[in-house]
């Protein structure tokens, strides 16, 4: 899997570089939090809805970001999401996952209200 950084393929010597283990894993959670739910071709179930959340009231946002993370990464063998935490400021939202796989702590941190989404 080629390494992502802000959506851009991170250049390494006269190619890309290439994110292997744990880096993978995270390459992997981030693409499937950051891609929007059926907006690929026969593959409906790859992304999340979190691009929704500013369509719900702000008190529901916490429990309804909660399940579109567990949703958005069932797929991930071995990976046991522990922490979700949806922070809002200003009309922007971020988002922190905090997961396990394999006795390793991951953290995957998304910026939500990038693609028309304001909160």
């Amino acid at each position: 899997m080629l390494m992502l950084v802000n959506g851009d393929y991170v250049p390494q010597g006269n190619g890309l570089r290439s994110a292997k283990g744990d880096e993978a894993v995270l390459q992997r959670m981030l693409m499937k939090l950051t891609a929007r739910r059926g907006q690929f071709p026969f593959m409906e179930n790859f992304g999340s809805r979190l691009w929704t959340l500013d369509r719900l009231r702000p008190a529901e946002r916490q429990a309804a970001a909660e399940q579109y993370v567990l949703e958005a990464l069932r797929d991930e063998p071995g990976l046991m999401v522990e922490q979700v935490t949806l922070a809002e400021n200003g009309g922007k939202a971020s988002l922190t996952v905090n997961a396990v796989k394999d006795e390793c702590r991951l953290t995957a941190e998304v910026a939500l209200g990038q693609e028309g989404v304001t909160m």
